[in-house]
């Protein structure tokens, strides 16, 4: 029986990028030998993860899931869109997403070799992207909404209210989608990006020869525009995707967003 132990088939993985279960088949085959292992990998085209991870990931799929009181939002990124279609890379972004949900963001670490030998399956850097996780209390009601597109989630959302109704979370949620909101208030905006926002305002509106006594204000009018822009902006004040007249705030009818959690493939 070959001898050699965990940490060689880490120091395997970390030298080949290979999964573990190759890295493992590897020093077995090798009889422990390492520097047989790493050409049995080579021979075999299962040393090549490594090789991958500066290639850009740009598409993928998004999972969401509940469990109990708690819902949960995966991103899971990969090069093409094939790969992000295939079914172990479903199955594999539908349970990290269901692990999540369980157990909390921090169960994708349980998962990392699973990871790792999917990269080397499907030949593709392949990388986690967002992963969140929200949990309701008594009288807080939790929505998700998922877009599939040719059999893959391509536009996440997770949402929390302060009481309202589940019909009131999921249509909230669909707006989140479309909305694509970065912030869920003013105050989470960076005040630098505040700052450099409203020097540009400044800027633009002394081009336009308004008179230096009205630059305040209309500086200020055309800040709450930026707040609300679509996509991206301050939820609360976006205006509804339903029906334009109305903000979000209105919209909610004095119900609150806790908060929420979105992730769209190629954002």
């Amino acid at each position: 029986m070959a001898d050699f132990t965990a940490k060689d088939v880490k120091a395997l993985r970390d030298s080949t990028g290979a999964g573990m279960m190759d890295a493992k088949k590897a020093l077995t085959e090798t009889d422990g030998d390492f520097d047989a292992a790493i050409q049995w990998l080579r021979e075999r085209g299962l040393g090549k993860a490594a090789e991958r991870a500066d290639r850009e990931s740009a598409d993928g799929a998004v999972a969401v899931a509940r469990v109990g009181d708690a819902a949960s939002l995966v991103e899971l990124k990969s090069e093409t869109d094939f790969v992000a279609k295939s079914p172990q890379f479903v199955a594999m972004i539908e349970k990290l997403a269901a692990a999540v949900a369980a157990d909390g963001e921090g169960a994708v670490e349980s998962h990392k070799d699973a990871l790792d030998d999917l990269r080397v399956t499907l030949k593709e850097n392949i990388q986690l992207g967002t992963v969140a996780r929200l949990s309701a209390e008594p009288g807080q009601v939790l929505e998700s909404y998922l877009h599939v597109q040719n059999g893959r989630g391509v536009n996440g959302v997770i949402v929390l209210l302060d009481g309202g109704t589940s019909e009131l979370a999921h249509d909230l949620a669909v707006h989140i989608a479309f909305g694509r909101p970065s912030v869920l208030s003013r105050d989470q905006v960076a005040a630098e990006e505040v700052a450099s926002e409203r020097s540009t305002l400044e800027a633009q509106t002394r081009n336009e020869g308004k008179p230096e006594a009205a630059v305040d204000k209309i500086v200020d009018g055309k800040l709450n525009g930026w707040y609300k822009r679509v996509p991206g902006g301050v939820l609360i004040e976006q205006p509804y995707a339903k029906d334009d007249k109305l903000s979000v705030t209105q919209f909610l009818g004095g119900v609150g967003v806790i908060g929420f959690a979105q992730a769209v493939i190629g954002s």
